[in-house]
């Protein structure tokens, strides 16, 4: 009786000690149809822009999210991109467990949000910073320890009003301005993510 071959070992391209990834990028929103095209969706929206950008595989449920990783192109660097589906007010309990699976520097968690202290169509990035009483991030300090994380900032207009709760259905209701002034949005958005990651030092 023939002997049945074995199947060859799975190779490893991870190096003893190498992070998995050079990139943990966080779009952070609400899973549910009913908060599509919303203020608080729109890191939800920026990072299924790379997505399809960077050419990614579907993306699967690990975290607590939804991940996928790839490259950013040829030789380019290595990214994981996460959508918590745990509600904005517990995306920590989603990246803190991701940014220890992929061994992620704080300064390589890449946190794409909207912020309405920035007037609608401003983007600004930078590492660490204040809250500014967004619960998302909040929730990404309890679950990475520390709010020294890099982030990309999309700036979506605040209303005339301090009221919390008015608030709230500001970033929770639909975009007040035309549906093509989003998309651009979106996409420079990606543009200054993608900037961002390729302009960093590689990590290895």
């Amino acid at each position: 009786m023939r002997r049945r071959r074995q199947a060859p070992p799975t190779l490893s391209f991870h190096l003893p000690g190498e992070a998995p990834v050079d990139w943990l990028i966080v779009g952070l929103g609400n899973p549910g149809a009913e908060y599509d095209g919303t203020p608080h969706n729109i890191g939800f929206e920026v990072a299924d822009a790379l997505a399809r950008r960077w050419t990614l595989p579907k993306p699967k449920s690990k975290y607590r999210g939804l991940v996928t990783e790839g490259r950013t192109g040829p030789g380019g660097p290595r990214v994981a991109i996460l959508k918590p589906m745990t509600y904005m007010n517990e995306a920590g309990d989603s990246v803190g467990p991701a940014r220890g699976a992929y061994k992620a520097p704080l300064d390589r968690v890449l946190v794409i949000h909207d912020e309405i202290d920035l007037p609608f169509g401003e983007i600004r990035p930078r590492v660490g910073g204040g809250l500014a009483g967004h619960n998302g991030l909040k929730s990404l300090k309890q679950g990475l320890g520390s709010a020294d994380f890099a982030r990309v900032r999309i700036g979506v207009g605040r209303p005339p009003t301090t009221d919390p709760e008015r608030v709230a259905a500001y970033v929770l209701g639909r975009f007040r301005e035309p549906k093509e002034e989003v998309r651009a949005l979106v996409e420079r958005a990606a543009d200054a993510t993608e900037q961002t990651v390729l302009s960093a030092q590689p990590t290895t």
